[in-house]
């Protein structure tokens, strides 16, 4: 069975590619989560997030926006001695800021999807090497995001965060899943 490239044979990351990577997310609970996650990725492999994402789970309060956004700052400290987590201060903070401007957002689904006016895009890439690290609607999004007071969401993060949610469907045309999200 042909994956995307990026997919290893590690459990984890293969049951992300099969059954989430791509699929078009409408749930402002999912699509916090994503965003958090993404940020804590920057510099590192997704495959390290995925391994953390159980732990993270627990330490924000299953992702609850209202609840990240109550963190104090002996919270956070506390946080950074947590090994089950991807401990950067700079990540840490920006995860509670980030869930304070999420909260601000009238509806953060609508505010996500806006960059391509409600409609999921969907790539005809065959090779790996096609698929870009940035995109126009990352940019957008990067734009807006940053305005709205968020953190670590520059243009590529903002792409992985879109392909991540399926707003950008940029499985490769080799992939199987393809087939099944086109």
């Amino acid at each position: 069975m042909n994956r995307c490239h990026w997919c290893t044979n590690d459990p984890d990351y293969i049951h992300y590619h099969d059954n989430e990577w791509g699929v078009a997310s409408y749930d402002a609970h999912h699509l916090f989560e994503m965003l958090i996650l993404e940020g804590f990725q920057a510099g590192l492999s997704w495959l390290s997030i995925l391994k953390k994402r159980a732990r993270f789970n627990q330490v924000f309060f299953d992702f609850d926006p209202a609840a990240v956004a109550r963190m104090n700052d002996a919270d956070l400290e506390q946080l950074m001695l947590d090994p089950g987590i991807i401990r950067n201060r700079r990540k840490l903070w920006a995860a509670r800021s980030n869930a304070q401007a999420w909260q601000h957002l009238a509806d953060p689904v609508d505010f996500v999807w806006s960059v391509t006016d409600g409609q999921r895009l969907v790539s005809h890439f065959a090779d790996h090497h096609d698929v870009p690290s940035t995109s126009p609607q990352s940019t957008l999004l990067s734009q807006r995001l940053k305005h709205a007071g968020f953190k670590f969401v520059g243009p590529t993060i903002c792409h992985a965060y879109l392909q991540a949610i399926g707003v950008l469907m940029q499985h490769t045309t080799n992939c199987f899943r393809y087939q099944q999200l086109v």
